[in-house]
């Protein structure tokens, strides 16, 4: 994925043109469940299906979580890029 495409993805709505339906639901389905995973409706279940297989969904469930445990991580131990020491240390 080139520079531009990566800041696009914080103005989406401004940038919807350059993701393919594919992706723009991949990246609904992802925000959801980083915000509130209890919110996936039906909706939102049938739009992944029709674009991804039930093993490809369970892929991109398991990056998503993956990369939410990630950041979490390194929130609560205030790691920063170059910094690996806990708080107090």
């Amino acid at each position: 994925m080139d520079e531009a495409l990566l800041d696009a993805l914080y103005h989406i709505d401004q940038n919807r043109h350059l993701f393919t339906e594919r992706e723009l639901v991949a990246l609904r389905y992802a925000e959801i469940v980083t915000t509130s995973a209890r919110d996936v409706d039906e909706e939102l279940w049938d739009e992944l299906q029709s674009y991804f297989d039930d093993g490809e969904i369970v892929e991109l469930t398991t990056v998503i979580g993956i990369f939410n445990f990630f950041n979490r991580f390194a929130d609560a131990l205030r790691l920063d890029e170059g910094q690996g020491r806990a708080p107090g240390h």
